[in-house]
Protein backbone atom coordinates (compact mmCIF):
# COMPACT_ATOMS: atom_id res chain seq x y z
CA UNK A 1 0.00 0.00 0.00
CA UNK A 2 1.37 3.72 -0.83
CA UNK A 3 3.28 5.61 2.16
CA UNK A 4 3.88 9.49 1.69
CA UNK A 5 5.98 10.74 1.60
CA UNK A 6 8.80 8.55 0.98
CA UNK A 7 12.34 8.59 -0.89
CA UNK A 8 13.63 6.44 -3.56
CA UNK A 9 17.59 6.47 -4.35
CA UNK A 10 20.04 4.69 -7.00
CA UNK A 11 23.94 5.99 -7.67
CA UNK A 12 24.44 4.94 -11.05
CA UNK A 13 27.82 2.79 -12.01
CA UNK A 14 28.85 6.71 -13.24
CA UNK A 15 28.29 7.77 -10.02
CA UNK A 16 25.21 9.75 -10.64
CA UNK A 17 22.56 9.74 -7.77
CA UNK A 18 19.42 9.81 -8.68
CA UNK A 19 16.35 10.77 -6.31
CA UNK A 20 13.05 10.49 -6.36
CA UNK A 21 11.39 12.18 -3.35
CA UNK A 22 8.62 14.67 -2.41
CA UNK A 23 8.46 18.33 -3.64
CA UNK A 24 9.11 20.84 -0.85
CA UNK A 25 8.65 24.43 0.20
CA UNK A 26 12.47 24.63 -1.17
CA UNK A 27 11.84 23.47 -4.04
CA UNK A 28 9.91 26.56 -5.12
CA UNK A 29 12.32 28.63 -6.69
CA UNK A 30 14.22 26.03 -8.94
CA UNK A 31 10.74 24.58 -9.83
CA UNK A 32 9.36 28.10 -10.95
CA UNK A 33 12.40 28.78 -13.20
CA UNK A 34 12.51 25.26 -14.73
CA UNK A 35 8.55 25.76 -15.32
CA UNK A 36 9.12 29.05 -17.20
CA UNK A 37 12.78 28.21 -18.95
CA UNK A 38 11.01 25.08 -20.20
CA UNK A 39 7.38 25.91 -21.30
CA UNK A 40 7.56 25.87 -25.08
CA UNK A 41 9.79 22.74 -25.14
CA UNK A 42 7.02 20.84 -22.78
CA UNK A 43 4.05 22.16 -24.33
CA UNK A 44 3.53 19.55 -27.58
CA UNK A 45 3.96 16.55 -24.59
CA UNK A 46 1.70 17.93 -21.33
CA UNK A 47 -1.70 17.30 -21.22
CA UNK A 48 -4.71 19.90 -21.54
CA UNK A 49 -8.63 20.03 -20.89
CA UNK A 50 -10.69 20.56 -23.78
CA UNK A 51 -12.57 23.56 -22.78
CA UNK A 52 -9.43 25.27 -23.05
CA UNK A 53 -6.41 26.85 -20.52
CA UNK A 54 -7.15 26.03 -16.84
CA UNK A 55 -6.19 28.93 -14.44
CA UNK A 56 -2.48 28.42 -13.55
CA UNK A 57 -2.51 26.83 -9.96
CA UNK A 58 0.17 28.58 -7.34
CA UNK A 59 3.54 26.74 -6.17
CA UNK A 60 2.42 26.45 -2.54
CA UNK A 61 -1.61 25.55 -3.59
CA UNK A 62 0.38 22.57 -6.04
CA UNK A 63 2.50 21.25 -2.98
CA UNK A 64 -0.51 20.72 -0.96
CA UNK A 65 -2.53 19.41 -3.48
CA UNK A 66 0.02 16.67 -5.03
CA UNK A 67 0.37 16.01 -0.75
CA UNK A 68 -3.16 15.50 -0.17
CA UNK A 69 -3.26 13.51 -2.87
CA UNK A 70 -0.59 11.18 -2.14
CA UNK A 71 -1.89 10.80 1.32
CA UNK A 72 -5.17 9.81 -0.18
CA UNK A 73 -3.62 7.03 -1.85
CA UNK A 74 -4.56 8.72 -5.61
CA UNK A 75 -0.87 9.96 -7.05
CA UNK A 76 2.97 9.43 -6.21
CA UNK A 77 3.77 12.70 -7.23
CA UNK A 78 7.95 12.76 -6.99
CA UNK A 79 10.33 15.67 -7.98
CA UNK A 80 13.64 14.04 -9.51
CA UNK A 81 16.79 15.07 -8.63
CA UNK A 82 20.10 14.18 -10.04
CA UNK A 83 23.20 14.97 -8.32
CA UNK A 84 21.42 16.76 -5.97
CA UNK A 85 19.72 19.23 -8.29
CA UNK A 86 16.14 19.12 -8.97
CA UNK A 87 15.32 18.07 -12.73
CA UNK A 88 11.78 17.30 -13.54
CA UNK A 89 9.27 15.63 -11.92
CA UNK A 90 8.33 11.70 -12.31
CA UNK A 91 4.14 10.93 -11.19
CA UNK A 92 2.28 7.75 -10.64
CA UNK A 93 -1.55 8.69 -11.43
CA UNK A 94 -5.11 7.10 -11.95
CA UNK A 95 -4.32 4.62 -9.35
CA UNK A 96 -6.93 2.31 -9.40
CA UNK A 97 -7.12 -0.10 -6.37
CA UNK A 98 -10.99 -2.64 -6.18
CA UNK A 99 -10.52 -5.16 -9.28
CA UNK A 100 -7.88 -3.34 -11.04
CA UNK A 101 -4.74 -2.59 -8.83
CA UNK A 102 -3.27 -0.33 -11.89
CA UNK A 103 -1.69 2.98 -12.86
CA UNK A 104 0.05 5.37 -14.88
CA UNK A 105 3.25 7.13 -15.00
CA UNK A 106 4.09 10.28 -16.72
CA UNK A 107 7.19 12.44 -16.37
CA UNK A 108 8.80 15.52 -17.42
CA UNK A 109 12.63 16.72 -17.55
CA UNK A 110 14.02 20.17 -17.76
CA UNK A 111 15.34 20.22 -21.54
CA UNK A 112 19.09 20.79 -19.87
CA UNK A 113 18.58 17.29 -18.35
CA UNK A 114 17.91 15.17 -21.12
CA UNK A 115 20.14 13.18 -22.60
CA UNK A 116 21.42 11.62 -19.52
CA UNK A 117 19.62 8.52 -18.99
CA UNK A 118 18.09 10.18 -16.23
CA UNK A 119 13.94 10.00 -17.34
CA UNK A 120 14.97 5.86 -18.24
CA UNK A 121 16.12 5.44 -14.88
CA UNK A 122 13.36 7.60 -13.33
CA UNK A 123 10.72 5.76 -14.39
CA UNK A 124 12.42 2.39 -13.73
CA UNK A 125 12.69 3.26 -10.03
CA UNK A 126 8.95 4.61 -10.24
CA UNK A 127 7.67 1.52 -11.39
CA UNK A 128 9.80 -1.19 -9.42
CA UNK A 129 8.39 0.85 -6.49
CA UNK A 130 4.84 0.47 -7.84
CA UNK A 131 4.95 -2.86 -8.39
CA UNK A 132 7.13 -4.09 -5.39
CA UNK A 133 6.44 -2.00 -2.49
CA UNK A 134 3.24 -0.52 -3.35
CA UNK A 135 1.56 -3.87 -4.43
CA UNK A 136 0.08 -2.69 -7.31
CA UNK A 137 -0.64 -5.39 -10.32
CA UNK A 138 -0.07 -2.92 -13.38
CA UNK A 139 1.32 0.40 -14.51
CA UNK A 140 0.88 1.82 -17.86
CA UNK A 141 2.82 4.34 -19.65
CA UNK A 142 1.13 6.23 -22.62
CA UNK A 143 3.37 7.94 -25.26
CA UNK A 144 2.78 10.09 -28.51
CA UNK A 145 4.27 8.26 -31.53
CA UNK A 146 5.79 11.42 -32.18
CA UNK A 147 7.73 11.53 -29.08
CA UNK A 148 10.79 9.55 -29.98
CA UNK A 149 12.89 10.23 -26.72
CA UNK A 150 10.07 8.84 -24.38
CA UNK A 151 9.47 5.82 -26.79
CA UNK A 152 13.30 5.25 -26.32
CA UNK A 153 12.60 5.55 -22.82
CA UNK A 154 10.38 3.24 -22.96
CA UNK A 155 11.92 0.58 -24.89
CA UNK A 156 15.22 0.79 -23.30
CA UNK A 157 13.53 -0.56 -20.05
CA UNK A 158 11.71 -3.09 -22.18
CA UNK A 159 8.53 -2.45 -21.28
CA UNK A 160 5.49 -4.42 -23.60
CA UNK A 161 4.14 -2.15 -26.23
CA UNK A 162 0.38 -2.96 -25.99
CA UNK A 163 -0.01 -0.80 -29.42
CA UNK A 164 -1.78 1.83 -30.74
CA UNK A 165 -4.46 4.06 -28.51
CA UNK A 166 -6.63 6.48 -30.74
CA UNK A 167 -7.18 9.97 -29.50
CA UNK A 168 -5.72 8.70 -25.82
CA UNK A 169 -5.21 12.35 -24.14
CA UNK A 170 -6.05 15.66 -25.19
CA UNK A 171 -2.48 17.04 -25.04
CA UNK A 172 -1.73 20.73 -26.42
CA UNK A 173 -5.27 21.57 -27.11
CA UNK A 174 -6.37 18.47 -29.32
CA UNK A 175 -6.93 14.78 -29.12
CA UNK A 176 -3.71 12.69 -30.00
CA UNK A 177 -2.96 9.16 -30.60
CA UNK A 178 -0.56 7.53 -28.11
CA UNK A 179 1.41 4.13 -27.73
CA UNK A 180 0.51 2.66 -24.61
CA UNK A 181 3.30 0.62 -22.95
CA UNK A 182 2.58 -1.35 -20.07
CA UNK A 183 3.85 -4.40 -17.14
CA UNK A 184 2.39 -6.30 -14.97
CA UNK A 185 3.98 -7.67 -11.88
CA UNK A 186 3.68 -11.02 -13.55
CA UNK A 187 5.69 -10.08 -16.22
CA UNK A 188 8.28 -8.40 -13.94
CA UNK A 189 8.63 -10.97 -11.47
CA UNK A 190 11.26 -10.76 -9.19
CA UNK A 191 13.10 -8.57 -11.45
CA UNK A 192 13.50 -4.98 -10.94
CA UNK A 193 13.78 -2.71 -13.97
CA UNK A 194 16.75 -0.89 -12.57
CA UNK A 195 18.65 -4.50 -12.45
CA UNK A 196 17.70 -4.41 -16.24
CA UNK A 197 20.19 -0.89 -16.21
CA UNK A 198 22.77 -1.64 -14.39
CA UNK A 199 23.14 -5.05 -16.61
CA UNK A 200 23.23 -2.21 -19.58
CA UNK A 201 25.83 -0.27 -18.20
CA UNK A 202 28.40 -3.41 -17.62
CA UNK A 203 28.43 -4.47 -21.25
Amino acid sequence: MITWPVRLEEVRADGVGIVLRALTRHDRARWLEMREDNRDWLRPWEATVPTGPEEAIGFTRLRRVLDRAAREGRVLPFVIEADGVLVGQMQLFDIVWGSRWTASAGYWLDQQATGRGLAAWSLAMLIDHALHDVGLHRVEVAIRPENTASLAVARALALPDEGFRAGLVHVDGAWRDHVEFAITAEQLGGERLVSRLRAREST
